[in-house]
């Protein structure tokens, strides 16, 4: 059809699914704007599980991250305070590797190097790295999801939390209703943006990015049930060999939060790792505010009452 401004409003000539609302020709443009497809059939569940006790920090992740999502690099920044130079999550940075210090504040400078091999390995060790590989968590159940106005926010038949960008608005709600601080609106797109999980590689049955990057397999991914058994089976590995402090984050459910799709296998306590010990919803909260909300709007029109008697 050759479109010319007579026949501009004609281009839409399919029928609508029942319950819809009726073709009135004028604004059959704006609802194909809105015109969306059915979800895809939920297909096996899938979960991260990150291993940092065999995390080397190498940020091997968040290269391959970077480059399959053709996201931007931030300026380079040193802290001064640690060898990350990324910081934290961002709109740029969906994978961020953590750099954990544990080393005394007071070391001894003046003491004598070791002068033999066996004197090396047998040194006394002051302190140790810890390494975390961070991202979206892919809550099984996502404040974001719940707090999104607009539907821009979505789980993927797989189990992750997806965001559609062309109808994101960058209000920022998902932003507040997160508990671990993960997305954050783009300065340069307007929208709100994080993991997507390599949603396109998983169409196609590959492995997420960082997953194939990682030389060590700190970074595993695939069917949650096994991932979790996988987890567990490390974890009782790792306390019978000396390792008591080891622990695992997200894999079963939290006092007052959900599991996640991406867990931890953590060597200390999760605020060591700037994780909540026990995330909660923010939404719990809000019928406290909408109480003094109400409350306040009330008195506001009591006083203008009295003011008009």
């Amino acid at each position: 059809m050759k479109i010319d401004g007579k026949n501009i409003f004609d281009v839409v000539k399919k029928g609508y699914p029942e319950g819809e609302p009726k073709k009135n020709h004028k604004v059959d443009p704006c609802y194909a704007l809105f015109d969306r497809e059915d979800p895809l059939p939920r297909l096996q569940e899938l979960a991260f599980f990150t291993d940092t006790s065999i995390c080397t920090g190498c940020k091997s992740c968040e290269v391959a991250c970077k480059q399959w999502n053709q996201l931007k690099n931030d300026p380079i920044h040193w802290s001064g305070q640690s060898y990350d130079n990324t910081g934290d999550l961002s709109a740029n940075n969906w994978r961020h590797v953590k750099f954990i210090e544990r080393f005394s504040e007071h070391n001894e400078v003046d003491r004598p190097a070791p002068k033999t091999i066996d004197a090396l390995l047998n040194e006394p060790k002051e302190g140790h790295w810890l390494f975390m590989s961070d991202q979206c968590k892919h809550c099984r159940t996502s404040p974001c999801h719940e707090a999104c106005p607009t539907g821009a926010i979505v789980r993927n038949e797989f189990g992750g939390i997806y965001y559609q960008t062309d109808i994101c608005m960058g209000c920022g709600m998902c932003v507040a209703a997160c508990p671990f601080g993960v997305p954050e609106i783009s300065r340069e797109s307007g929208h709100s943006m994080k993991c997507a999980e390599c949603y396109d590689r998983l169409r196609d049955g590959l492995d997420p990015a960082c997953k194939e990057a990682c030389p060590t397999g700190a970074i595993d991914f695939g069917p949650r049930e096994y991932m979790a058994t996988l987890a567990e089976e490390r974890l009782n590995y790792l306390v019978k060999h000396g390792h008591p402090e080891a622990r695992l984050y997200g894999k079963d459910q939290f006092p007052q939060y959900d599991s996640l799709n991406s867990f931890y296998l953590l060597m200390d306590k999760p605020e060591v790792y700037g994780l909540p010990e026990s995330p909660q919803t923010p939404s719990h909260y809000m019928a406290g505010d909408y109480l003094r909300g109400i409350a306040t709007l009330v008195l506001c029109l009591a006083a203008v009452a009295a003011s008009l008697i």
